[in-house]
């Protein structure tokens, strides 16, 4: 029963970040950049530290439940997230979303994923989350897109300084500052 206060439909804006966070269900991009490369730990500060070769010494690392600490392979690129119509940086380190997209990116028909949408379906929780990458026909970019891409200055190579690739130089938040540390599992 709506009280005449908020429209009955009404529900509470979610914040849009500057980097892309898999829902369930369908999440659809345009890859704009080729990707970099590296390895992530998460230090007991619960800040990402990234590097482009895999970590010789872990400093300061976090350490799970079982006594260990995990470095994993990821890909970072930047996206026009379809649903929240926002560049952002989508920063993997799924394998399962990292073979479909290298599938489509050596297969001779598909190629270079800048040129076509990829859906990504999520589902399940925790460590029974799997996904699914999909892609769309390909077609140009739209002008709107492309000009605010161009007019964009994301520096991806700030990742692995520990600073924001929006241009803030000074900057020491990273891409999982916006999530929790303990929201990611170890897997």
């Amino acid at each position: 029963m709506s009280s005449g206060f908020l429209p009955t439909d009404y529900e509470l804006p979610k914040s849009l970040g500057n980097y892309t966070s898999l829902q369930d269900g369908e999440n659809t991009v345009r890859v704009l950049s080729s990707a970099i490369i590296g390895y992530l730990y998460w230090n007991n500060d619960k800040k990402p530290i990234r590097s482009k070769e895999y970590p010789k010494e872990l400093i300061n690392p976090r350490i799970d439940k079982d006594g260990k600490s995990k470095v994993k392979h990821f890909w970072a690129f930047v996206v026009f997230n379809e649903h929240t119509k926002t560049l952002q940086v989508m920063e993997i380190t799924q394998k399962t979303i990292m073979e479909g997209v290298k599938a489509l990116v050596d297969n001779t028909k598909w190629g270079d994923p800048k040129n076509y949408d990829i859906s990504i379906t999520r589902s399940g929780e925790g460590l029974d989350t799997t996904y699914s990458v999909v892609p769309n026909p390909k077609e140009e970019i739209s002008e709107e897109i492309a000009t605010l891409y161009q007019e964009s200055d994301i520096k991806l190579e700030a990742l692995y300084k520990g600073e924001d690739p929006f241009g803030n130089a000074t900057a020491t938040t990273t891409a999982y500052d916006e999530i929790k540390a303990e929201d990611i599992p170890f897997n």
